[in-house]
Parts: structure tokens; C-alpha cells; sequence
């Protein structure tokens, strides 16, 4: 099979090399999988730097959402799965980009027809950090204002329209007019572009509370600085990652001050402690998919051979929505 292989940590176009490779072989409690689609996230980026909080041996796989068909299934492994189309994050050193990938037989999640593989391989990671943020992090409500500091990468535009299909009042933060454009054009109704000018003020101006009730922030440095001073008493800020490549230093006394909460997400967690949690939102997820109150945004899809470059421009922000790889 043909796969890719971080040989090196450092940024995509350098660390990884396509190789041809003999598929992997299920372990006990796995299942190999006939990648049909797998998406790129900004967790690529990180796994290629050796910045992602997994860090497996070298050389490995990435790719960490991935929809496919079930070919083969380890010993003690769901046996009915076989034959079965799934979507999942798959156990590295066996990742997505490539032709086979392998999962837990337990964290793999059946697509219901209908749904296309480059859609649900938007539908998994992508959506389910959006939508435990937002919902089991944020405690999101109708009328709420959430402000997306992100909002037109693939975490923030599944956030946003998350955030919308509940009745919340979004605005999305992006770094550009092209990202501004887009984001109108698919409904989001207050899009802030912070090359204009003071965020803080602009998002105070446009709220109709003056301020967050939840900030969904996936950038770090500056922009978590903002969302402290833009957040409304009671208010969550959910932090789900640091894009910008700076880690905030929260300054605890200014939250005790202005009584918000700081909250973090490793959504990969709930398979250990709640995974009855992430079937009711990957559920809730594609129900709200077959009813076309969410579409993932997917920008292109591409070959095999074009992951190392897409990956590249994700880690170098020139993309908007999502990159789909179907081998």
C-alpha cells in the first residue's frame, strides 16, 4: 500500500515521505480500514512537529479522521464490523494517509447511508471537538453569543454552524477579507476580520450583550488576551488549542475578578472516561448532517500524493475549511 510516513519531526512538506508498504495487521481489539476519505486537521501540523500531546515513534503515519470500509478485524474485536463502513481516529503508527488504516474496534463509529466518506471524514474529529466544547464545555443555550476566534478553519466553521444550529448568536473572528467573504456567504451572521482594527471593541459593538457568553478559542497568544476582555460575567472561554503557536499564561485573579470560567477540551479523553458521551454527539452530529442544518465546509479534495503539500498550507494558513484526502 502507498502511506505516508513522518520520518523527521518538522513541518509537513519536509518531515513526510510517501512510501509503498506492506498493510498493517489488526492487533487484538482493532480493525483495519479501507481508507475511502481522511481529512486534514491542524493536529497533522502538530504530529508532523512533534508538537501533538501523542507523540508516537518515528517513523509513523498521521492523520487522525478517517472514514472507510472494515476489511479485517483483530481477535477480540467487534466481528460484526467487518464489511461495515466506520469513521474513527485511527491508532497511530497506522494513521489515515494511507491506503489502510487501523482503529479500535470500540471507538469506531458506523455511518449511516447517505452520507459521502469525505463528509464523514469531516463529521468525526472535527465536529465532535466543536460540539463538546460548545454543548458539554460551554453549557451553550439558546440566545447565547459565542464568538469563534478561528472561525474559518475546519474546527471554527463546524463550531460556528454548531453554535447556529442551536439557536446561538455567532460571530466569527478571521484574519483576512477572502475569510471574511466566505463566511458570509455561508451564513454566519457577524464575521469580524482582525486585520481592521481593535477585535475587542468590535466584538463588544456587535454583541447584543456587549461581550461572549463563550468563546471558542483555538488560536492562543493575542487572541486568548481578547477573548478575557471581551468575555461577559459568567462567561466560558473553551480552550481547544493553540493555532497561533503561543500558549497562554491565564492570569487567574483576572477571572476570579470578572467571574468567567476558563475551560480546556481533549475531547479524545471522553473515549476513556465517557464514551457514551461521544456516541449522543457523533448521533446528534449526523442527524444534524442528514437534516442540512450543518454541511462541512471542504474546500478541495486530493489524491494521495498531495497530502505533504495540503498539510503545508494548513501549517502555513492559506487554507479555508477542509482538505480531504480520497486515495
Amino acid at each position: 500500500m502507498r502511506s505516508w510516513h513522518v520520518q523527521r519531526h518538522g513541518d509537513p512538506r519536509t518531515a513526510l515521505l510517501l512510501r509503498d508498504t506492506e498493510p498493517p495487521q489488526p492487533a487484538p481489539g482493532q480493525i483495519r480500514v479501507r481508507v475511502g476519505a481522511t481529512s486534514c486537521n491542524f493536529a497533522d501540523v502538530l504530529l508532523c512537529r512533534g508538537k501533538y500531546q501523542a507523540k508516537p515513534d518515528l517513523p509513523f503515519t498521521p492523520g487522525l479522521e478517517t472514514c472507510g470500509v472494515v476489511d479485517s478485524v483483530g481477535d477480540a474485536a467487534q466481528a460484526d464490523l467487518l464489511g461495515a463502513r466506520v469513521v474513527g481516529q485511527p491508532v497511530l503508527p497506522y494513521g489515515g494517509f494511507a491506503e489502510f488504516a487501523v482503529m479500535d474496534s470500540a471507538a469506531a463509529l458506523t455511518v449511516p447511508p447517505g452520507i459521502p466518506d469525505a463528509s464523514a471524514a469531516t463529521l468525526h474529529l472535527t465536529y465532535l471537538t466543536a460540539w463538546l466544547g460548545l454543548h458539554r464545555r460551554g453549557a451553550m443555550a439558546a440566545g447565547d453569543v459565542v464568538v469563534i476566534t478561528a472561525a474559518a478553519g475546519g474546527v471554527g466553521f463546524a463550531a460556528a454552524q454548531v453554535a447556529m444550529a442551536a439557536g446561538a448568536t455567532v460571530i466569527g473572528i478571521v484574519s483576512g477579507p477572502e475569510k471574511k467573504a466566505l463566511l458570509e456567504a455561508h451564513g454566519v451572521p457577524v464575521v469580524i476580520d482582525r486585520t481592521d482594527g481593535d477585535v475587542v471593541e468590535r466584538v463588544r459593538a456587535e454583541s447584543p450583550r456587549g461581550g461572549a457568553d463563550i468563546v471558542f478559542e483555538s488560536v492562543g497568544g493575542d487572541a486568548y488576551q481578547e477573548a478575557t476582555k471581551y468575555i461577559t460575567f459568567e462567561g466560558r472561554i473553551i480552550v481547544i488549542g493553540f493555532a497561533g503557536g503561543t500558549i497562554p499564561q491565564p492570569r487567574l485573579t483576572h477571572a476570579f475578578i470578572k467571574n468567567y470560567t476558563i475551560a480546556g477540551l481533549h475531547w479524545g479523553l471522553y473515549w476513556k472516561h465517557r464514551p457514551d458521551v461521544l456516541h449522543e454527539a457523533q448521533s446528534d452530529i449526523f442527524e444534524l448532517f442528514r437534516h442540512r442544518t450543518i454541511t462541512p465546509l471542504i474546500s478541495r479534495t486530493i489524491p494521495i500524493d498531495d497530502v505533504a503539500d495540503a498539510l503545508q498550507d494548513l501549517a502555513d494558513g492559506h487554507t479555508h475549511g477542509k482538505s480531504v484526502m480520497m486515495p
